[in-house]
């Protein structure tokens, strides 16, 4: 397993990080390049994925930008944690465990702040219940072309959840949104490295 990973600390322009994603996998493709798992932050911005619908868009003003990924329209911004990656799946061809593989990565992160989550096979992304509430703490979009997924996930952690009442995140109306601060006030400043090495460890089995 040949992963370089990328820690970016000064928030990453949205396209340029789909550029680079873009880039990465035809030369993985063609050249057997280096896998790449990347830990960044995005400044404020709206996405929409390969099956929106225009009627999940609550405030009009905002901008909305198409990208190619699975999945319908998401926030993100400072205070969410975002992990791209572009891993090669031409040897086991399993999407359904490459899934699984994300969200043990983020339950099992979670976990070690003594955070309880769960995934929904009804709605993708990693959710979190407290007083009969159920609510979406993690995003998972992801892409595959020629057995290359890329793409990525997204953990709230302390970003600005006013954001997600402009849209219907992910298409889900009944479930709301929430970030690790409002779930439990402590310090997360390790959660990015904690991430990578259970990611690490997942692929390998």
């Amino acid at each position: 397993m040949n992963i370089e990973i990328k820690k970016s600390i000064k928030p990453v322009n949205y396209f340029d990080a789909i550029n680079i994603l873009e880039s990465r996998l035809k030369d993985l493709y063609e050249n057997n390049e280096q896998e790449l798992i990347w830990t960044l932050e995005h400044n404020e911005v709206f996405t929409g994925g390969t099956s929106y619908k225009e009627n999940e868009i609550i405030d009009k003003s905002i901008n909305i930008l198409e990208t190619n990924r699975g999945g319908k329209i998401t926030y993100h911004g400072p205070g969410q944690l975002i992990c791209y990656f572009v891993l090669d799946l031409r040897k086991k061809k399993d999407i359904r465990k490459f899934i699984t593989i994300i969200e043990k990565t983020i339950i099992q992160t979670l976990k070690f702040y003594k955070i309880e989550t769960f995934p929904d096979k009804d709605n993708i992304g990693i959710w979190h219940k407290s007083n009969n509430e159920v609510k979406k703490i993690a995003a998972i979009g992801i892409r595959v072309s020629k057995w290359i997924a890329y793409h990525g996930f997204a953990i709230n952690i302390n970003n600005d959840l006013e954001n997600y009442k402009k849209i219907i995140p992910c298409g889900i109306s009944d479930k709301g949104v929430t970030n690790l601060k409002n779930i439990l006030d402590q310090d997360y400043s390790n959660l990015n490295d904690i991430l990578i090495k259970n990611f690490i460890s997942n692929l390998k089995i």
